[in-house]
């Protein structure tokens, strides 16, 4: 017999499913059925297929596992929306994804429809099952880091029109004057200890919590801006080896990068493909949608280098803090879609550090000395990547809220720059 507190217990589960549930789908309503199966390029997925897999996820590790008479909505369903989980079984390949027209965007709603009202029963009936529990927290949290990649994604097939669609129209404000005042923030370092606690929701590659050894090291107070990097630009920032890792350059010739992704020149100035539309560059804005290349190399132009990922971790916790009151910045839920400038007025040590663009860090994306790979396919989550990528802290404009934390780690290939990642100075 279930009791009072755990009913209640249960009712909260079931509206935060239904509340990221919803979120996903609120996304995408600004989407036209044509919007949501194309696929721009191979790291990006069409959102019809975001939509889907994140519903194959809670069928494939929680409707099969604690149902016994469960049976799929579609069994190809399996094949189609299966990520890169091996232990599961065959995956359609990944940079085909946009050949696919069925199925449809309104039957994957049917399907997302199906998996929801089993998983009402489901949480229902076990919802105090600590297996299930924790297994729901995963797909949440999975969720809620594709509902960032439906954003990012469907960015990236916007911007190769062009006609330059809007996703939603939002105003801006002009920026004028100078920029916030860049401080540097001092530390002392020592032995800290960094990563997630044993207590709530985190992944397996935040664990476990351990020692490190940081020298003394100082922040920027603030991220860099659009008008700074312009200024890396003007230096022949893209045209200068020495600022480069080796492998950088050979990527930015190969490439032909002249600027950020989405930076377009026009006449005697620069514009910005937003998912408002084009719009002029905004010169105290964060600059976004740069790799880690363009990162390093813009910090080694002027002076200094990136952060260590246990540098930022500690620097936030100690003058930021790591509590959902302190957790606070330019998410998703503001719907700007966009990083926002500095406040000029702040007496904060450390702004932006939550939201406004990913950081890239100077760090490569490695386990945590004794961290242990979960067992079964949960444990090809996170642990089979890392390799040949780099750590990214603190959340993005198109990151929810209530999805990230102080040790949360993000992490992609050096080359990416369809993220909302950007910059912050260390020395």
């Amino acid at each position: 017999m279930i009791s009072h507190a755990e009913s209640v217990d249960i009712s909260h589960l079931v509206r935060r499913y239904q509340t990221v549930r919803h979120q996903t789908e609120a996304l995408c309503e600004p989407l036209c059925a044509e919007d949501q199966v194309i696929q721009s390029m191979p790291d990006a997925s069409p959102a019809r297929w975001h939509r889907a897999h994140t519903t194959w996820f809670f069928e494939t590790f929680i409707l099969r596992k604690f149902r016994p008479d469960y049976r799929p909505v579609n069994s190809a369903f399996e094949v189609l929306f299966n990520s890169y989980y091996n232990s599961v079984g065959e995956q359609f390949p990944r940079h085909q994804r946009g050949l696919l027209s069925r199925p449809t965007v309104e039957e994957v709603g049917h399907y997302r429809q199906s998996v929801d009202e089993q998983m009402m029963e489901l949480l229902e009936q076990a919802g105090d099952d600590q297996e299930l529990r924790s297994l729901l927290e995963v797909g949440l949290n999975h969720e809620q880091q594709h509902q960032e990649l439906i954003l990012t994604d469907i960015k990236h097939m916007l911007s190769c029109n062009p006609l330059f669609p809007v996703y939603r129209d939002r105003s801006v404000e002009k920026s004028a004057g100078e920029p916030a005042a860049q401080r540097w923030v001092q530390f002392d370092g020592g032995i800290v200890e960094m990563g997630a606690s044993a207590d709530g929701f985190r992944f397996d590659n935040e664990l476990p919590r351990h020692r490190r050894l940081l020298e003394p090291f100082h922040l920027s107070s603030r991220l860099v801006t659009n008008s700074e990097y312009l200024e890396f630009m003007r230096d022949g920032g893209y045209e200068r080896p020495e600022f480069w890792l080796s492998l950088g350059w050979s990527v930015c010739q190969q490439e032909s990068w002249k600027a950020p992704l989405y930076w377009q020149s026009q006449g005697d100035g620069w514009s910005q493909f937003t998912l408002s539309g084009l719009r002029p560059l905004e010169p105290l804005e964060p600059v976004c949608h740069v790799s880690f290349f363009e990162a390093d190399a813009f910090a080694r132009w002027a002076g200094y280098r990136l952060p260590l990922e246990g540098e930022w971790e500690t620097a936030v916790a100690a003058h930021v803090g790591d509590c959902p009151a302190t957790r606070t910045g330019n998410f998703v839920e503001s719907e700007a879609f966009h990083p926002q400038p500095a406040q000029r007025d702040s007496q904060s040590h450390l702004q932006q550090t939550y939201g406004d663009v990913w950081e890239w860090t100077a760090s490569p994306y490695v386990a945590y000395p004794g961290y242990v790979t979960p067992p079964g396919a949960i444990g090809e989550y996170n642990g089979k990547f890392m390799c040949n990528q780099y750590v990214l802290r603190g959340g993005s404009c198109a990151t929810p809220g209530s999805h990230i934390r102080g040790t949360y780690r993000n992490f992609f290939p050096p080359e990416a720059r369809w993220q909302f990642s950007g910059i912050r100075l260390a020395k």
